[in-house]
């Protein structure tokens, strides 16, 4: 009994000190991307390696979009994270990389030339959309997915500006997408207004051109 009251002192001690440590990472992060504008953010697996066809799209992709005067912002990690990273590195782009600290897979790429650290996937989360002017979104799992329908939601009601939310890769992304139409819709529990936040596009050239005429930079 003794032993768990401890526990529970121990942790309500501990309850304000994490509320700082939640301040000081937003103040961190919003000063580390001060300077940052015209940011699209591009997500996916962690998993893929280089010679996978999507960590080369996304590779391409951040290289153009960088080209074309944008600032790419991923996860910062391997996989497509480091695939974005990588491209938009390698066109002389500012290439932002907010790595989350786990006990797997999340281990910092080495081509962002800025570097985030964050405990709290929440506050990544925030400054993912905070600073972008669209998503892109690649092949992933749960992280991938939590990411886009955070956007969606926020785009869908109004939290947020609206702004391009683009799939990369049909093959993967039909299947939610019918889902999305032949269940959700149907029940009602989305509009088709909803449905058409989200664009599918597969041709990375495509993807530029159509980020540019939503985005005047």
């Amino acid at each position: 009994m003794a032993e768990k009251q401890y526990l529970i002192d121990a942790l309500s001690i501990e309850e304000p000190w994490r509320i700082f440590r939640i301040m000081a990472e937003f103040v961190e992060g919003i000063d580390a991307l001060s300077e940052i504008a015209n940011a699209v953010t591009i997500f996916g697996s962690a998993r893929v390696q280089p010679n996978n066809p999507y960590y080369k799209k996304a590779e391409y992709l951040a290289h153009r979009l960088a080209e074309e005067g944008f600032s790419i912002i991923t996860g910062g990690g391997p996989g497509i994270m480091e695939a974005g990273n990588r491209g938009a590195a390698e066109a002389g782009g500012k290439s932002v990389g907010m790595n989350i600290h786990l006990p797997f897979e999340q281990k910092p790429n080495p081509y962002a030339n800025i570097n985030i650290e964050y405990n709290y996937f929440f506050i990544r989360k925030v400054m993912f959309v905070k600073y972008a002017m669209a998503y892109v979104v690649l092949p992933g799992g749960f992280g991938t997915l939590d990411e886009l329908f955070e956007a969606l939601t926020l785009i869908q009601t109004r939290r947020i500006k609206s702004f391009p939310v683009i799939l990369m890769g049909s093959e993967f992304w039909q299947g939610i997408i019918d889902w999305l139409k032949s269940t959700v819709l149907r029940e009602g529990n989305i509009s088709q207004d909803d449905l058409a936040i989200i664009e599918i596009i597969d041709d990375p050239e495509e993807v530029v051109k159509y980020i540019k005429k939503y985005v005047i930079l």
